[in-house]
């Protein structure tokens, strides 16, 4: 989720034929009996997936919003290249190693692990975070707890991307369970997200859980999709990308063409209002489902138009080649795409204790444990599964009522006292605490500021802003669901310090209506 630069080369084209385990007609039976080879098999095809989208769209991550990544641009691919990036670029990985937050908490404190403790894990841990999963943080740290410190009004980013990306542990876990897979994530995916930033990480977990059992890719995204509700915006924008490739089969970029016009506005990511950037969950899971189904089965052709597709193109091809090579098994995963794997599989992923072949271990013990609690057998060598039709989760919509009208450009420091008037439902302004005079990533600082938010005279809250990157707040204030009117808010900041500042970007206005075009 991160912006990162590496040089481009080109990417060769193979393929292999995923295989069915459910029969393809007929109706689905209660159980199925799958070798615990065959499981293990899928579920280091997984994470091994994961870990070859990942690196594989490295390059592209938010470098082409808005637009795709044109055919003839190529993308680097080659032996060796899982190891090195690994090694030189380990922050690229925070979508395998949030995951693996949730995973050592499962394996450390049991799969009954309260949901404080996997906060307390990824609240503490030394990487640096962005969006929902760096707002969320900065709520347990400062005594919010789960699912207030993911809901909307406390976050800003509710709907981004973040615990889509880090929800494939739940998926692993529950082989043909997906309202187990889907159980698993909720608590945890409410730490830092909420409404289509919950509904991305549940149907991602659903389309990992239905490919263990499942060979057919139109199956598992239509199927998984029946978990989210139908009158949430998710649903619908996925439900569109379905429709989308029934009509244009063989033209993905006429589908992307459609997701583009249709659920490109941003409405709640101070950064990406108004913006080509899109870290929206739903418009990025498109891009998953977008490479899912035209891809076909095929893994090249699936991690080429899910990292094409652009916006987070290093996290949806990670978790489209996760999903596809849970489907296929790892030993069916191209050997083009697995070349130099090996030598990366023994690498712990920066900030644990974990590497790929761990987890390989670690998730085979916790999908057994699951098995056998939902109804589910293990005799010697065989496991019997009890399948799992899927269920519609409860409905949830953030930013309900909100449509963003003006951003006010601020561009100044808090010296003192800030003052702004204007007209609508809500705002956010946006801003960061640092160090005097630096504006690199991953600064560090004991110092941390205090200041009130007033609106319309009267003191909302008093916050804590940490001058230290892994704390920080990572917007500076916000308030929604105000009366629609005029009004003024007023920041005023309580410990100015000469070494520190409180840095003013930008204002943005919410009303409870949408601009209205001239067109």
């Amino acid at each position: 989720m991160k912006k990162i630069l590496l040089p481009i080369v080109a990417v060769a084209f193979l393929s292999a034929t995923p295989v069915a385990v459910l029969p393809k007609k007929g109706p689905a039976p209660k159980s199925i009996t799958m070798a615990k080879a065959a499981i293990q098999d899928k579920i280091k095809g997984g994470w091994a997936g994961q870990l070859i989208g990942c690196t594989f769209g490295g390059p592209t991550e938010f470098q082409f919003t808005g637009t795709m990544l044109n055919d003839y641009q190529p993308i680097p691919w080659y032996d060796g290249y899982m190891k090195h990036t690994m090694l030189n670029n380990p922050g690229l990985y925070d979508d395998i190693y949030m995951d693996l937050t949730f995973v050592d908490v499962f394996e450390r404190k049991g799969l009954d692990a309260p949901v404080e403790e996997h906060a307390k894990a990824y609240a503490n841990a030394g990487y640096m975070l962005w969006h929902a999963n760096q707002a969320g943080r900065y709520n347990i740290l400062n005594g919010m707890n789960a699912p207030e410190s993911g809901h909307w009004l406390n976050n800003p980013h509710a709907d981004d991307i973040d615990f889509q990306i880090e929800a494939d542990f739940s998926g692993l876990m529950a082989p043909g369970m997906p309202n187990t897979a889907v159980q698993i994530g909720d608590p945890i995916g409410h730490i830092m997200n909420y409404g289509d930033g919950w509904y991305g990480g549940a149907f991602v977990g659903a389309m990992y859980s239905l490919a263990f059992v499942s060979g057919d890719v139109n199956y598992i995204v239509k199927e998984a999709l029946k978990t989210i509700p139908a009158q949430s915006t998710f649903y619908q924008c996925i439900a569109d990308v379905i429709k989308w490739h029934d009509q244009f089969p063989n033209d993905w970029k006429r589908n992307w063409f459609e997701i583009q016009r249709k659920w490109s506005d941003e409405v709640g990511c101070p950064e990406g209002v108004f913006r080509s950037f899109n870290i929206d969950a739903k418009i990025n899971s498109a891009y998953i489902v977008l490479g899912l189904l035209y891809g076909g089965g095929d893994f090249t052709k699936t991690m080429e138009i899910s990292t094409r597709a652009g916006q987070d193109s290093d996290c949806n091809p990670a978790s489209a080649g996760g999903i596809l090579g849970t489907m296929l098994g790892y030993d069916k995963i191209p050997a083009y795409w697995k070349q130099g794997l090996k030598e990366a599989e023994d690498i712990d992923f920066k900030y644990t204790t974990m590497s790929l072949n761990d987890v390989y271990a670690m998730g085979m013990k916790h999908a057994l444990q699951v098995v056998e609690r939902n109804g589910g057998k293990i005799n010697g060598d065989q496991v019997t599964i009890a399948l799992q039709t899927p269920k519609t989760v409860r409905f949830e919509q953030a930013f309900t009522g909100h449509y963003p009208v003006l951003v006010q450009h601020i561009r100044k420091d808090l010296t003192n006292e800030f003052t702004a008037d204007f007209d609508g439902i809500g705002f956010v302004i946006k801003g960061e605490a640092k160090p005097k005079n630096r504006s690199s990533w991953g600064y560090e600082s004991n110092f941390s500021f205090n200041a009130e938010l007033y609106v319309d005279g009267r003191k909302l809250e008093t916050a804590n802003l940490p001058v230290d990157f892994t704390h920080r707040r990572y917007d500076l204030f916000w308030k929604y669901q105000l009366p629609k009117g005029k009004h003024t808010v007023r920041i005023k900041l309580l410990n100015p310090d000469p070494d520190h500042i409180v840095s003013l970007t930008d204002l943005l206005v919410y009303s409870d209506q949408p601009v209205k075009s001239k067109l």
